[in-house]
């Protein structure tokens, strides 16, 4: 970063503390990765027709039926 980016982004930063603002540091996992992508895969095989995620998504369903404005 340059000069004049770092004290943008520092005068931002302040800013933002000033409002009562704190930073945080968000790790999530890498959708993008082929692990991510196979373990999401098996997971998704191994809830296909659980009874349990089938009241979930029942339950869900109902839920968005009854939300106005969701479609």
């Amino acid at each position: 970063m340059n000069d004049v980016s770092t004290e943008k982004v520092t005068r931002h930063r302040a800013r933002l503390r000033a409002s009562g603002m704190r930073p945080i540091q968000l790790w999530v996992p890498d959708t993008r990765t082929s692990d991510y992508i196979n373990r999401i895969k098996r997971q998704c095989l191994a809830l296909h027709n659980d009874s349990a995620e089938l009241d979930v998504l029942a339950f869900t369903e109902a839920a968005a039926n009854e939300t106005e404005g969701w479609k």
